[in-house]
């Protein structure tokens, strides 16, 4: 572990917002806490990133690496008719990417979703279906440790 990953720390607002899945070689992965879409966040721990081009070449692929694999997966999984991948910042400056399954039956489709419909909270049954989905999905590659 490196000097910028051991100072990594969540931001407050992504870690009110979502909820923990696991972990790849760089990134955190996280679960929004909207129901109106599958919507998922990588976060690269790395300390004081704002920016993808902060990060060395190597990180730079790895996240392209983690980002398309979690991106063709959930395409799978979710049988998505678009995959919505960003990384905005605006209003949390930590550096992660957004990876939105939309459909053409979701609330904002074909809209962007930030501020279309009111977030609607996972219940447990939900929750614990996603996890088990995605654990099942993701427990042997890239070295993902799923968080209970």
């Amino acid at each position: 572990m490196d000097e910028l990953e051991l100072e990594f720390e969540l931001d407050p607002r992504l870690a009110a917002d979502t909820y923990d899945l696991g972990a790849f070689p760089l990134c955190q992965l996280l679960l929004m806490n909207d129901a109106n879409y599958p919507w998922f966040i990588l976060v690269p721990r790395r300390a004081g990133v704002s920016e993808i081009y902060h990060l060395s070449q190597e990180e730079r692929e790895q996240l392209m690496r983690e980002s398309s694999f979690l991106a063709e997966n959930l395409a799978d999984l979710f049988q998505a008719r678009k995959m919505n991948i960003a990384a905005l910042g605006n209003m949390v400056p930590q550096l992660h990417l957004h990876h939105v399954v939309r459909q053409e039956n979701d609330p904002a489709w074909p809209q962007p979703i930030w501020g279309k419909v009111p977030a609607k909270p996972y219940g447990d049954e939900e929750l614990a279906k996603i996890r088990e989905r995605l654990c099942r999905l993701l427990s042997n590659e890239l070295t993902f440790c799923p968080t209970a």
